[in-house]
């Protein structure tokens, strides 16, 4: 398969950027996307070019690393990370457009790599719990119920890609804290911080310059692991309970 990639270049953080057309051929329609940027950078490096800066680690759906936007969609096409977007989901010989996630909480390090670390500044503000030291407590002497095992954990799986905040018209990063707020508020462990931990975390995510959320859903549609608005609801009456404690 061949492609033409309309592919953003920026060579350092606050310089102005543009987008190139680079042509890559011979790509396994079974090569993932970024493996197909693996093979562009190869060609670009023989012949003496500079190579087109990306972010990846694990490159299995896992880590939240990879944040490319395709054709204007974070990720690409099929809901899944990057690295697990393939090349038989284009057509061959069509145009891709490729370019960073977009967000003035994301300034562009280089090329296609962005700094999310404001999403890590925003778990530190509340993404913790207390707990004692000593022997370790018996497990059933905390019981949790299924249910809420199950909507915990549906918002633990969140991987703080970012994707969510790139697909957002605003810039929000609602369904990202709303999921660490969820998982965290809702297990017994997370008790100790729980009035204070929507608050915090809210008030760093503004800190950062983040937008605040209308109801689009594109957050929703776009994520890789499928979270639900509704982490967006608790994460709203979790931030009101704070503020009528704060006021108690």
């Amino acid at each position: 398969m061949k492609f033409r990639l309309e592919i953003w270049r920026q060579e350092r953080r606050g310089e102005p950027g543009r987008f190139e057309y680079k042509d890559v051929d011979g790509i396994d329609p079974d090569a993932s996307f970024l493996e197909m940027l693996d093979t562009l950078n190869e060609g670009l490096v023989s012949r003496g070019d500079s190579a087109v800066t990306f972010d990846s680690d694990c490159r299995e759906g896992i880590c939240g690393a990879c944040s490319l936007v395709i054709n204007g969609m974070p990720h690409g096409p099929n809901q899944v990370t990057t690295c697990q977007t393939y090349m038989r989901d284009f057509e061959d010989g069509s145009t891709i457009r490729v370019e960073p996630f977009r967000n003035n909480a994301f300034p562009v390090v280089r090329d296609l790599m962005v700094d999310r670390s404001s999403l890590d500044r925003v778990i530190q503000a509340g993404g913790y719990v207390s707990v004692t030291t000593g022997p370790q407590p018996e497990p059933n002497a905390m019981p949790v119920s299924p249910a809420v095992q199950q909507e915990a954990m549906d918002a633990a799986i969140c991987i703080g890609c970012g994707a969510c905040v790139a697909a957002c018209p605003n810039g929000a990063a609602m369904l990202f804290t709303g999921a660490k707020v969820t998982h965290l508020n809702l297990l017994p462990q997370g008790q100790t911080e729980r009035a204070d931990r929507a608050r915090n975390m809210v008030r760093a995510m503004d800190a950062e310059g983040f937008g605040g959320c209308t109801n689009y859903g594109e957050c929703s549609r776009v994520c890789p692991q499928g979270i639900d608005m509704d982490v967006i609801g608790m994460l709203n009456r979790e931030y009101r309970r704070g503020i009528r404690k704060s006021k108690a």
